[in-house]
């Protein structure tokens, strides 16, 4: 997975989402409704046979940026319903080059101290926060961490999921930040580039990284174009919209 993945300077990080042991396909945020992933990539739902898959699809060119880079969400912990720690772990193992941004529901400091040893990036989920004060130790506490501001389906729109308050204090915020539209998941219906356009107001000098909806390359192009530093991938990769002859061809020209 060599992303750092870069395309033009900008990151296309795949994604994995756990639960109950499997990689499963997320569908507009409902996670209850959400079943084992079935990929043109690989035969399994197995999160080593995914990841492994998903590092075949990128160039192999080093990268002086950095390493390759994967996205997990653990939804068991973020539904509060179990955690993914050992296999997280024994992703580490197999793939000890990853750079791992993993969103486990974490809300404060002693939450973070059984992944600290993985050498994973802390993703801070504002869906996840309840207590403003913890949060931003959290922030202030870990190593690199990033924010997900995480938008949620309403009654008329996407609104972010903020019980915290997160969004009353940028100047709080992490370098980077994801926006995170959980209705646009595996929705097939393009990215929310007014949901990135609203936050690069409020942090015009943040690396942002878009998640949820994106389709094909002219998607990346479009986010890229808008800004962004990045997006993250999954439905496109595995139904075969985005390839590696697409990837290879974006990154290189």
């Amino acid at each position: 997975m060599n992303s750092q993945t870069k395309i033009s300077g900008f990151l296309a990080i795949p994604v994995i989402d756990l639960m109950g042991g499997e990689v499963v396909h997320g569908m507009g945020g409902k996670r209850d409704s959400y079943r084992p992933i079935r990929s043109s990539l690989c035969q399994t739902s197995k999160p080593l046979d995914v990841v492994r898959a998903l590092s075949e699809l990128y160039p192999k060119s080093p990268s002086k940026s950095g390493g390759p880079t994967l996205y997990i969400a653990d939804l068991d912990a973020i539904r509060g319903s179990g955690s993914h720690l050992q296999t997280v772990t024994l992703l580490r193992e197999h793939f000890p080059d990853l750079e791992i941004w993993l969103d486990a529901g974490i809300s404060s400091l002693e939450q973070w101290q059984p992944w600290q040893q993985l050498g994973v990036h802390c993703v801070v989920g504002s869906e996840s926060q309840h207590e403003l004060q913890a949060t931003l130790a959290l922030l202030d506490g870990v190593e690199q961490p990033l924010l997900s501001l995480d938008f949620v389906p309403g009654e008329a729109c996407d609104q972010l999921h903020d019980p915290a308050g997160l969004l009353a204090h940028p100047e709080s915020w992490p370098q980077r930040i994801i926006t995170m539209t959980l209705g646009k998941v595996g929705s097939n219906a393009g990215p929310d580039l007014g949901a990135l356009n609203s936050v690069q107001q409020q942090a015009p000098l943040h690396h942002l990284y878009a998640a949820g909806g994106v389709r094909d390359i002219a998607d990346l192009t479009a986010l890229r174009d808008a800004g962004a530093a990045g997006a993250l991938l999954a439905s496109a990769l595995h139904n075969g919209n985005i390839t590696a002859a697409d990837l290879d061809t974006f990154i290189h020209g």
